[in-house]
């Protein structure tokens, strides 16, 4: 059973992450929050200290599934099936978790003042860890041979625009929001642009089994 402690956090937590992405750091203000949270403007300070405190909350509540998305790459498997979970696990994110994905990106926009060095260097890590996936596939003849660096930017662009444009997503294909089906159609194309962009043979299973941890 969820505690009244919990669950005023996740309240504020989700609040504020509404706040923070429609308004950013300096403009957000704690009284409104609270409002929008449905609490008093006292509670966001006895859970979370101060306003700084309560945005870099929202940012570890972004960095943990996005750490999680990875997960494909850090064990053996197909170049295939391992990017088509990736790119799943990305727009799942940017459906679920909208506005903490547009405080991250905002944060790293403005040059990720606020992230710690231990997040920064778990991002880079696991970045440079699934980098060096793609460059192994590349070298035992698994896909063509591209950048993975960029494959890796392009990837994270297509997913994150479902969550940093969702209004005009909406708009432009006539609806008030996106459904299931709209999330579904933008995974099955993204995956369909990368496996086929990359000329990766979606039955090739032998070589690609050594997709180890760096």
């Amino acid at each position: 059973m969820t505690s009244i402690r919990e669950r005023n956090r996740e309240l504020i937590l989700r609040a504020a992450s509404e706040e923070f992405a429609d308004k950013g750091f300096a403009a957000s203000k704690t009284s409104d929050i609270a409002a929008k949270a449905g609490v008093p403007k006292p509670n966001v300070y006895y859970y979370f200290k101060s306003k700084e405190n309560l945005y870099r909350e929202v940012l570890e509540s972004i960095i943990e599934p996005l750490l999680e998305a990875s997960a494909p790459f850090n064990q053996p498997g197909k170049p295939a099936d391992v990017l088509t979970a990736y790119i799943r696990s990305k727009i799942r994110i940017s459906r679920e978790l909208p506005s903490a994905s547009k405080v991250f990106a905002s944060e790293i926009m403005h040059g990720a003042p606020h992230l710690s060095a231990k997040q920064a260097e778990q991002l880079n890590a696991q970045a440079q860890h699934n980098i060096a996936c793609i460059q192994r596939w590349i070298g035992q003849g698994l896909m063509a041979k591209i950048d993975p660096h960029h494959l890796m930017f392009s990837i994270w662009a297509a997913t994150q625009t479902y969550a940093d444009f969702d209004w005009q997503i909406a708009t432009v294909t006539g609806k008030a929001s996106l459904d299931d089906a709209d999330y579904e159609a933008a995974a099955q194309t993204i995956i369909r642009l990368v496996i086929k962009g990359c000329e990766i043979d979606e039955t090739q299973s032998a070589a690609s089994e050594q997709v180890t941890r760096a």
